[in-house]
C-alpha cells in the first residue's frame, strides 16, 4: 500500500483500477477450472461489495463534493445534487440502451455478447470513480483509506463479473480461451476510465464538487441495479450481512483514517 502513498494521483488512480481489471481478469479464469461457484459465497461477496460501494459512495464521494462547496449558498446543494443525478441517470440510460438492443437478438450467443457490453458499459462509471477519488487526494478532499476501499469494492464486484461474462460464453460454444478473453476485456476499460477520472479531478479542481457527486451517483446506480438484485436472489440473510459488514467496514476506515 506504501507505493499509493508516495505516488502521484494520477499513478495511483492507474494502479488502482488495473488491480478492479485484475480482479475481473481472475474472475474470468475460473472457466477454465469451473461452470459453477457456491451461491452463498457468491451472495456474501457480492453484498460486501454493495455495502462497501454504499458507503464509499457517500464517505469518500458525495460528502467531500458538499464539502468542498460549504458556505456556497445554494450551490452547496445543487451541485452536489446535479451531479448525483446525472451519474445515476448515466447508468440508467445505460442500462436502457443496453435492455433495448439485447431484446433484438435472440441467440445465446449474441446474448452473451450483449451481456458481455452491458458489464463493460457498467465497469466506465467504476472506473471514473475510483479515478476521481483517488485524484481527489490531491486536494485533500478523499481520504487515503476512502479511495482504496472504494478500488477494493468494486474489485470485489468484479470477481463475479468476469465469470458471468466468461462462462456463459463457454456454454454457448465458444472455447475457453476466447470465453477468457472476452471475460477479462470487459474490465480493461476500467483503467483508461480510472486515468481520465484522476486526470480530471486534478486538472479541473473547480469542476471536482460535480465529478465526485457524478461518480457517488454512479455507483450507488451500479450497486441498485446491479449488485443488490444479484445479491439477495439466493440467501437473503448472507447477502444481507454482507452489506452490513461492508458498510461498517468502509464506515469505519474511512472515518477513522479519513
Amino acid at each position: 500500500m506504501e507505493i499509493f502513498s508516495v505516488s502521484h494521483p494520477v499513478l495511483s488512480g492507474l494502479i488502482a483500477t488495473v488491480f478492479t481489471y485484475a480482479v475481473t481478469a481472475l474472475g474470468a479464469s475460473f472457466v477454465f477450472f469451473f461452470r459453477s461457484i457456491n451461491r452463498r459465497a457468491l451472495d456474501l461477496m457480492l453484498g460486501f461489495a454493495a455495502g462497501v460501494m454504499t458507503a464509499a459512495s457517500y464517505w469518500s464521494l458525495l460528502a467531500p463534493s458538499i464539502e468542498l462547496l460549504s458556505g456556497s449558498g445554494y450551490k452547496e446543494w445543487l451541485l452536489p445534487s446535479a451531479g448525483f443525478l446525472s451519474g445515476g441517470l448515466f447508468v440508467i440510460l445505460s442500462d436502457a440502451f443496453m435492455d433495448k438492443a439485447h431484446a433484438c437478438r435472440d441467440s445465446a450467443s449474441k446474448r452473451s455478447f450483449m451481456l458481455a457490453s452491458a458489464v463493460t458499459a457498467h465497469n466506465i462509471p467504476e472506473g471514473l470513480a475510483v479515478g476521481v477519488a483517488f485524484g481527489s487526494l490531491s486536494a485533500g478532499q478523499t481520504s487515503f483509506a476512502g479511495a482504496a476501499m472504494l478500488a477494493l469494492g468494486i474489485g470485489l464486484q468484479n470477481f463475479p463479473e468476469g465469470m458471468c461474462v466468461s462462462v456463459p460464453l463457454y456454454l454457448s460454444g465458444k472455447s475457453r480461451a476466447k470465453s477468457f478473453f472476452a471475460g477479462q476485456a470487459s474490465g480493461i476499460v476500467e483503467p483508461v476510465a480510472g486515468v481520465l477520472g484522476a486526470l480530471f479531478a486534478v486538472t479541473a479542481k473547480s469542476f471536482l464538487p460535480a465529478a465526485l457527486s457524478f461518480s457517488g451517483g454512479a455507483m450507488i446506480a451500479v450497486v441498485c441495479s446491479e449488485l443488490i438484485p444479484e445479491a439477495f436472489l439466493g440467501s437473503k440473510r448472507t447477502a444481507l450481512a454482507g452489506v452490513i459488514c461492508g458498510f461498517v467496514l468502509m464506515m469505519a476506515l474511512d472515518v477513522a483514517l479519513g
